[in-house]
């Protein structure tokens, strides 16, 4: 069908500045608060390290099986049922979750919610926003939803931890539901499908476009471009997701008190936005492939500091600081390596593909790290890893970068 017009300027600033809002809360509730509800639960019920963070893995899992169909479900139209019907998932799972006293029962509920991350985190975001406005105009507003998205972890550690210290990890859940079921809301309301840019623009045929998208998805995976930018991506998941959720563990194990350790974590959030601020206001013509090389190449240096013995809370801060700056651009740079390297089409397809590997890579990394921690019971393994992963990652997205340079995009 087609719509009574086109959405407009106001309208598209509207909606970017929802889900940048919306994703503040998705992934404060599922993802930041995660490692602070492992620990007291693991204080509660005595489970292992690897005992809980198996549970994300496998949840992490089943989110890489569903990142394609989710992809091409918003390509097609039915985001407004995959946002809602995701959030209001993830409600129902927060307060199964506190009740759990099984690590059986925990393995299902947070094997349920990883796979949700395929749904309501940035790559559904993008895919939104891509089909709004066309994939090749959406910088400005994908930069608008990682502006207001950088304050997720500013906003829900401390949060969080509020909650648990005041009230208890079980109760501090019913409140994480409360925040889905606002998101939820929000979502029937602000995605409208038919003011859509693919909708209003439209001279093909459904059948034609779909027909197109699948030509565009079959010449990536023969393209030396896809390979590189998705061994690299998924090498980036790993690296961002073990430090995600050790970090908070990782500097208590350096002796930092927890006061100190939740604000030096929280500043993670205000410098990704200064990061994003900078970009949208002095490098709005430069590639994302050059951003992406510059800020990959700060993470080796970032990881190896964290090795010294003694770390004072000016050092982690300065480190954090430094970390969120250069993942904030990354994130952007992430969104919008499709449309610049491969193919200005297929953007939730391409993206769902490149997103699978990255999911597993998510999913795997945190409980290899909780592996090696218990080597020796030390976190100097798992930041020597960092390191290397952080090297290998820079290079492969060099070679994508120039590689891509002398590839033509795909029609």
């Amino acid at each position: 069908m087609e719509p009574a017009h086109a959405p407009t300027t106001g309208q598209v600033h509207g909606f970017a500045r929802f889900l940048g809002i919306a994703q503040i809360c998705s992934y404060g509730t599922i993802y930041y608060a995660f490692p602070l509800i492992i620990v007291a639960m693991q204080r509660e019920l005595g489970w292992s390290k690897s005992d809980v963070y198996g549970a994300l893995t496998i949840g992490l899992l089943l989110a890489a099986a569903l990142a394609y169909p989710v992809g091409l479900a918003i390509d097609r139209g039915h985001g407004r049922r995959v946002m809602v019907w995701g959030s209001l998932t993830a409600a129902v799972l927060f307060i199964a979750w506190s009740f759990v006293q099984s690590l059986f029962i925990f393995y299902l509920i947070a094997a349920a919610m990883g796979s949700l991350q395929a749904a309501i985190l940035y790559e559904s975001a993008f895919a939104l926003l891509a089909r709004r406005v066309g994939p090749q105009n959406s910088r400005a507003g994908i930069t608008t939803i990682t502006l207001w998205a950088g304050f997720a972890s500013t906003v829900f550690i401390p949060l969080e931890q509020f909650l648990i210290d005041g009230w208890g990890w079980r109760t501090s859940l019913w409140v994480l539901a409360l925040v889905n079921v606002a998101c939820a809301a929000g979502y029937w309301h602000w995605i409208k499908p038919e003011l859509d840019a693919v909708n209003a623009t439209q001279t093909t045929s459904k059948a034609e476009n779909i027909a197109r998208d699948k030509n565009i998805v079959h010449e990536a995976l023969h393209s030396s471009v896809f390979w590189l930018l998705l061994i690299a991506l998924t090498t980036y998941s790993m690296v961002f997701s073990v430090f995600t959720f050790h970090m908070y563990p990782m500097l208590l194990d350096k002796q930092l008190p927890t006061n100190e350790v939740v604000w030096a974590i929280s500043i993670i959030g205000p410098a990704q936005v200064l990061g994003r601020m900078i970009i949208s206001r002095f490098a709005t013509r430069v590639s994302m492939r050059t951003l992406g090389s510059i800020m990959l190449s700060i993470f080796p240096f970032v990881f190896a500091t964290f090795l010294l013995d003694s770390l004072s809370f000016q050092l982690v801060a300065a480190l954090f600081g430094i970390y969120g700056l250069a993942n904030g651009v990354f994130t952007i740079v992430r969104s919008q390596v499709v449309p610049e390297m491969l193919s200005a089409h297929a953007y939730g397809a391409l993206n769902g593909l490149i997103t699978v590997p990255t999911i597993i890579a998510r999913a795997i990394g945190p409980v290899v790290a909780a592996w090696l921690w218990a080597i020796d019971q030390s976190y100097d393994i798992v930041l020597v890893t960092q390191v290397g992963a952080a090297v290998l990652l820079t290079l492969l997205f060099w070679a994508a970068n120039l590689v891509s340079r002398r590839k033509p995009l795909a029609h």
